[in-house]
């Protein structure tokens, strides 16, 4: 997959120089490179398409495989206090002191996703079983958005960087935010099954040429919601 970059607090910097991050800022390109529109069509038509109307869990499912090949800790718990322990207070992957996000859920979780790191990065009331330097979320851009059929209240490339100024003050730990572009060579179209219910199917020579015509709106409820 192609993807764009925004650093916080000179985090892509840290990453490309500091010799402890080097290769596995390498690795994080490396995975996300690794994932193929061949790829992502097999797993969604194998698994997702029947049930599904978006590209959301085909990716999660895609990243998740190659995050956990290389070594990665997945659902990491940032304390080692039992009472904390539950999925809120859980990392997607960690691993060499950097927290990664994988985020294609609602726009709600922004904050949140972006202020995981720092709370496994600064010292805390409650004993930490991870100790972070620098966050890295991937996101979907708009593009993405709106050729993987993602639903329109999700958090998007564009909205978490939006989110920093605000946040300045309270994100003291260097992040990267990675968002991943459109697939370059198909497009998931919605349709209605025979249940009238929503689902996704693939078309695919789809060049990616999405115009950005849509108009970014920040005031979405600020729920958790599972979207598809």
């Amino acid at each position: 997959m192609k993807y764009r970059i925004h650093s916080h607090r000179f985090g892509e910097t840290i990453l490309k120089n500091d010799a402890a991050f080097t290769e596995i800022w390498s690795e994080i390109h490396d995975i996300i490179q690794s994932i193929s529109d061949d790829a992502i069509i097999k797993k969604f038509e194998e698994k997702y398409a029947s049930k599904n109307k978006s590209l959301s869990k085909a990716l999660n499912e895609l990243f998740k495989s190659e995050f956990l090949k290389r070594g990665w800790a997945s659902e990491s718990p940032i304390f080692q206090d039992r009472d904390y322990s539950e999925n809120v207070w859980r990392l997607d992957f960690a691993k060499d002191n950097i927290s990664l996000e994988v985020g294609f859920n609602h726009s709600g979780t922004i904050a949140w996703n972006l202020l995981k790191p720092v709370i496994a990065s600064e010292l805390n009331h409650v004993e930490k079983a991870i100790q972070t330097r620098v966050g890295v979320i991937i996101c979907a851009t708009q593009r993405l958005q709106r050729a993987g059929n993602f639903d329109n209240a999700i958090g998007t490339f564009e909205k978490y960087i939006h989110h920093l100024k605000p946040l300045n003050t309270q994100l003291t730990v260097p992040i990267v935010i990675i968002g991943l572009e459109a697939p370059e060579t198909f497009r998931i179209a919605e349709y209605l099954n025979e249940n009238g219910e929503k689902r996704g199917r693939v078309e695919e020579f789809y060049t990616n040429q999405i115009v950005d015509d849509a108009i970014e709106t920040y005031d979405e409820p600020l729920f958790d919601e599972d979207l598809d």
